[in-house]
C-alpha cells in the first residue's frame, strides 16, 4: 500500500474515531431525551453545538497535530507538571466512561439478540479486546470505526424513511426555535460537553500523530480530518435526531430507560427495535475502543514500558472497565460523578491548548494561529467553563444530599 493510501486512511480512521467516541450509548440516550422534550426545536441546539464543537476541534487538532505533540506533552511543555494532571482527569473521565460503555454494548446485544446482561458486558469488551490483539491493531480500529459508523447512519436513515419525520418543521426550528433560545441554553452546553467533551476531542489528534501526519505541511489535511470527524457525529445526530421526531410528533411519550430504542420500536416495531439493539451496540464498541485507545495514549509519553506495550496495556483498560461493570452491575453514582468531571475537562484542555498557540517556544518561530479560531475559541472555554462548574456543584449536592 503507498504511502499516500496509508495517509488517506489515517485521515478517515481519525476523523471516525473522533466521531464514533463522541456517539456512545449516552450519545443516543441524551440525542433521544432531549428531542422528546424539545421536538423540532432541538435543531438549533444541535446547529449550535455543531458550531461550537467545531471550533473546539479545530483548535486543538491544529495545535497538537502541528507540534507533534499529544495533549499531555503540549500541557507540559506549557507548565511543567500539568500534563499528569490534564492525563489524571482523562484517564480517570476515560475510565468510568468506558464502564457505561461496557453497559451500553450489553444493552445493545440483549436489545438486538435477547443476550442476558451479564453475559453481554463481557460480549462487549471481548469484541473490543480483539482489535488490539490483531498486528496492526491501528488499522484494524480504523477500518472497523469506519465499517459501524457506517451502519451506524445506514440504519437510523432507514428509519427516517419508515416514520416520516416532519422536515420542513425541522428546518424551521433549527433557525427559528418555538422553545425560544434561553429555554436551550443548557442543552446546548450539555451536547457540547458530549460532542468533544474530556477524551472525544483528542481521540482523532492523537490517532494523526500515530500516523506521522503533522507538522505545518500537512495543515490543510489536519483540517479536513478534524472537520470530517465533526461532520461524521453532526450527521448521525442530525439523522437521529429526525429519526425521533417522527416519531414524538405524533404525541408519542418514549420510555426514559431507554429513548432511542423506544422511539426506534414505537415508529418501526419489533424490527425498529432490533435495528436500535445494533446501533447501540455499534455505538459502544467503537465508544470502548476510541475512550481505551485515547486514554492509555495519555499514559504512553509518560513511560517507555507503556508504550513499549501500548496494546496490552489498552486490553487491559478494557478489561477492567468490564469487570467493574460486572461487579457493579450499574454504576449509576460513578457515572454521575463522571459526567459532571467530564464537564470540567474540556475548558481546561482548550485553554491550554489556546495558550499554548500562541508560544513560539512551543508551536515555532513562523507559526501564526488565526485570530478568529482565538477568539471563538476563548468563547466557548468560557461557556464550557461555565457549564463544567455548575453541573458538577448542582450533581455533587445531589449525591451528597
Amino acid at each position: 500500500m503507498s504511502e499516500k493510501k496509508k495517509g488517506g486512511g489515517a485521515l478517515l480512521g481519525a476523523a471516525f474515531l473522533m466521531a464514533t467516541s463522541a456517539i456512545g450509548p449516552g450519545f443516543l440516550t441524551q440525542t433521544a431525551t432531549f428531542t422528546g422534550q424539545y421536538q423540532a426545536s432541538f435543531g438549533f441546539v444541535i446547529l449550535v453545538s455543531i458550531i461550537l464543537a467545531a471550533i473546539a476541534q479545530m483548535n486543538i487538532w491544529r495545535v497538537l497535530c502541528i507540534t507533534g505533540l499529544r495533549g499531555q506533552d503540549v500541557a507540559n511543555k506549557l507548565l511543567p507538571g500539568l500534563g499528569y494532571f490534564v492525563s489524571f482527569m482523562i484517564v480517570l473521565g476515560g475510565l468510568v466512561f468506558n464502564i457505561g460503555n461496557v453497559g451500553g454494548g450489553a444493552l445493545g446485544l440483549n436489545t438486538l439478540l435477547g443476550i442476558p446482561t451479564a453475559a453481554g458486558y463481557v460480549i462487549a469488551g471481548a469484541m473490543a479486546i480483539v482489535v488490539f490483539l490483531l498486528k496492526n491493531a491501528k488499522a484494524a480500529m480504523d477500518t472497523l470505526t469506519k465499517v459501524l459508523g457506517g451502519v451506524m447512519i445506514v440504519i437510523i436513515f432507514v428509519i427516517i424513511l419508515v416514520v416520516k419525520p416532519p422536515v420542513g418543521d425541522a428546518i424551521k426550528n433549527t433557525f427559528v426555535p418555538d422553545a425560544g433560545f434561553n429555554n436551550l441554553v443548557p442543552a446546548i452546553l450539555t451536547l457540547l460537553g458530549g460532542t468533544v467533551g474530556g477524551y472525544i476531542t483528542f481521540s482523532g489528534a492523537h490517532r494523526l500523530i500515530d500516523a506521522g501526519i503533522t507538522g505545518e505541511k500537512n495543515l490543510k489535511e489536519i483540517n479536513k480530518s478534524s472537520v470530517m470527524g465533526i461532520g461524521i457525529a453532526s450527521l448521525v445526530r442530525v439523522f437521529l435526531f429526525l429519526a425521533i421526531l417522527g416519531v414524538v410528533a405524533r404525541g408519542v411519550t418514549l420510555d426514559s430507560g431507554n429513548p432511542a430504542a423506544d422511539a426506534f420500536r414505537q415508529g418501526a416495531g419489533q424490527i425498529g427495535y432490533r435495528f436500535a439493539g445494533l446501533v447501540l451496540l455499534c455505538a459502544a464498541i467503537t465508544s470502548i475502543i476510541g475512550a481505551a485507545y485515547t486514554s492509555v495514549s495519555f499514559l504512553k509519553t509518560f513511560h517507555r514500558g507503556i508504550a513499549d506495550n501500548e496494546n496490552k496495556v489498552i486490553i487491559g483498560f478494557i478489561a477492567v472497565s468490564t469487570l467493574i461493570m460486572l461487579i457493579l452491575g450499574n454504576p449509576a453514582v460513578l457515572l454521575v460523578l463522571a459526567g459532571a468531571f467530564n464537564g470540567l475537562i474540556l475548558p481546561v484542555t482548550l485553554g491550554i491548548c489556546l495558550i499554548a498557540s500562541q508560544k513560539k517556544s512551543i508551536m515555532g518561530a513562523d507559526y501564526r494561529h488565526p485570530a478568529v479560531l482565538l477568539i471563538l475559541g476563548a468563547l466557548v472555554v468560557a461557556m464550557s467553563a461555565y457549564l463544567g462548574v455548575t453541573t458538577f456543584v448542582n450533581n455533587l449536592g445531589k449525591l451528597v444530599g
